[in-house]
């Protein structure tokens, strides 16, 4: 891992941070000697990172519940006495298929997530960001929040309006000094797009290796991310060397021009 010392102390919350990217971005900040602070739906992700990384503070959360988020804002209080970082990670695939095959409650528990808890997340964070230092608010949107996605419409709709809320709360928050921009994975390799690609497999009728292989070659580079490439550009987002990046679309893809 680089070294950046303007890390050095940074009180950050991570969503969703003991499970998959989110867990990579909580290992980044914690190495970077970041105090850190995650939430997960998961007591036994939860209770993994926490043993992992002593470090490391956290709770149960879902972001989409207004109440439990507003119990960890009181509880990163208590831990880390204020805030100057919050990584918006937290966020699910949604269902695959045809938009005419979707239910309703698919719909909104995807926005509600994946949208909803971004904004609760933030307007708890603000306050406390605005008394922070070198403050930066990161989002987790996707590829598929600038790109089309067939067959994803709910993830893909989400993610298109994490890109507005992040371009508006910079406009929003230059005058405070919060820095917000958006990070855009692509196909990040892991057992969560293992699980999407089988799914869609399943939904066309394709062995999983075909559909696997559509995904790799939507990258120019030929290969999915890693988990640590995201984690990279949030350490890179919330450091000094950003202090003047704002309102971007960070996308980490490989060049992905189209998504299948």
């Amino acid at each position: 891992m680089w070294n950046e010392p303007s890390l050095a102390g940074k009180r950050v919350l991570v969503t969703a941070g003991a499970d998959g990217i989110g867990l990579e971005i909580t290992r980044a900040f914690a190495e970077a000697g970041a105090r850190v602070f995650v939430c997960d739906v998961q007591r036994a992700n939860l209770d993994r990172v926490l043993s992992e990384l002593p470090t490391v503070r956290g709770c149960l959360a879902d972001v989409s519940n207004e109440a439990e988020v507003a119990a960890m804002f009181d509880a990163i209080d208590r831990e880390l006495g204020g805030l100057d970082v919050l990584v918006n990670n937290a966020g699910i695939a949604g269902p695959t298929g045809g938009v005419e095959t979707l239910s309703l409650a698919d719909w909104e528990r995807t926005l509600a997530v994946n949208l909803t808890g971004q904004f609760l997340c933030a307007r708890l964070a603000v306050p406390r960001l605005r008394r922070g230092s070198n403050a930066a608010i990161i989002n987790l949107s996707s590829a598929a929040g600038h790109l089309g996605m067939p067959g994803r419409s709910p993830y893909s709709a989400s993610k298109w309006a994490v890109i507005g809320f992040t371009k508006t709360l910079a406009l929003e928050l230059g005058a405070d000094g919060i820095r917000v921009n958006a990070i855009l994975p692509g196909a990040v390799d892991g057992p969560r797009i293992r699980a999407v690609i089988a799914a869609k497999a399943a939904t066309l009728g394709k062995p999983v290796e075909e559909v696997t292989r559509a995904y790799t070659s939507q990258s120019a580079l030929g290969r999915m991310v890693t988990a640590r490439d995201i984690a990279n550009m949030a350490l890179f987002a919330a450091s000094a060397l950003a202090i003047n990046v704002t309102g971007q679309e960070l996308v980490v893809d490989g060049l992905t021009q189209a998504l299948s």
